[in-house]
């Protein structure tokens, strides 16, 4: 993503950035000379992050995105602070390992909300005119099990694949308005979620995770790359992509 025509600095809004993968992302973002527009739902942790990135400028932005009619006012905050955005990543997400037979209503309506209802409302938001750039890129968080099955995983693994699916759709429908839409599906990463689905699983569940990745658990650096990537004008003739970051792990 290159400088803009009258030598301001892009934008671009993270979601998820107060850990994980959005924070990596934000961070790899910050280091190319990007502005970036913080969102999370842990004002500490958004300071963290804050104070992590290289450039000037950035801002945080709290914000609870289970609630799906939070998106719209997100962006409009961020477009009040900075102007029409260049860029939306939406690193935000729940991960829940829970067997079929507890996957009560809430449960699968809970992880739906959050991984594709939030989604769906932030693109809604960030396409409005006045809310982004001339020519934009959206890049939203997939995962491997949105393309395979693991046990256990059933209602995320739907949420994922629905993201996938949703690429490709606004991939076609934004063209013609100048947006880019594509999506990252990674494999195991070296995160909080990780630290979380060990308490479920345990160390030798962990190991085994570890053991499908031919390159091994990666990092969330890892996964930023891919997505700076395709936010920047090197990826201008890629959309509807769905671009695997995984170790391997679907090359089984």
């Amino acid at each position: 993503m290159s400088t803009v025509d009258d030598g301001s600095r892009p934008v671009v809004l993270v979601t998820g950035a107060s850990s994980g993968i959005g924070r990596a992302t934000a961070v790899a973002l910050g280091e190319r000379g990007l502005t970036v527009a913080l969102a999370g739902r842990d004002e500490a942790r958004l300071t963290e992050t804050l104070t992590s990135l290289p450039g000037e400028g950035h801002r945080s932005f709290v914000a609870d995105l289970t609630d799906p009619t939070a998106c719209a006012g997100l962006v409009d905050s961020v477009v009040d602070a900075f102007g029409p955005l260049h860029g939306l990543a939406h690193c935000a997400g729940v991960q829940t390992v829970q067997p079929v037979r507890g996957s009560t209503t809430s449960v699968v309506d809970g992880m739906l909300s959050v991984n594709v209802t939030s989604a769906l409302q932030l693109v809604r938001a960030f396409r409005r005119r006045g809310c982004r750039a001339e020519r934009a890129s959206v890049v939203l968080v997939s995962s491997v099990l949105g393309l395979v099955g693991q046990p256990g995983a059933a209602a995320y693994s739907a949420s994922k694949g629905a993201l996938i699916s949703m690429t490709k759709s606004l991939a076609l429908e934004l063209a013609r308005e100048g947006i880019r839409v594509n999506c990252v599906c990674p494999g195991t990463v070296a995160t909080p979620m990780l630290h979380d689905l060990a308490r479920t699983i345990g160390d030798d569940g962990v190991q085994k995770v570890a053991e499908a990745h031919p390159l091994g658990i990666g990092r969330a650096s890892d996964v930023a790359a891919s997505i700076r990537f395709l936010l920047s004008d090197d990826a201008r003739w890629v959309t509807g992509s769905a671009l695997v970051v995984d170790g391997g792990y679907t090359a089984r």
